[in-house]
């Protein structure tokens, strides 16, 4: 995972039950840890294990919850097809 000196992440999660959920965090990898540990949010609680699908870096905490609030906007088929464009250009 990159270096996570001062940066703020929006992310995807893909919970058991098949769901999305969104979020926004300063510590990536901590933040998916405290999720499948049952220590983040309710909603993925009872939704586990989760896997990460999506991030985004950001500078600032603000950047990446306005992000996370953009995100939770859009429908779950956008969301998925942000996810699949992310796949697709990791693979390029």
């Amino acid at each position: 995972m990159e270096n996570q000196e001062s940066a703020n992440y929006t992310y995807i999660l893909r919970c058991k039950d098949d769901s999305l959920y969104t979020g926004w965090t300063n510590n990536l990898e901590k933040r998916i840890q405290n999720h499948n540990a049952g220590k983040g949010a309710k909603y993925t609680r009872a939704r586990r294990p989760v896997e990460l699908v999506y991030y985004e870096r950001f500078l600032t905490r603000q950047e990446a919850m306005k992000r996370e609030w953009e995100i939770k906007q859009l429908a779950r088929k956008d969301k998925l097809k942000l996810i699949e464009k992310n796949f697709k250009n990791i693979l390029d």
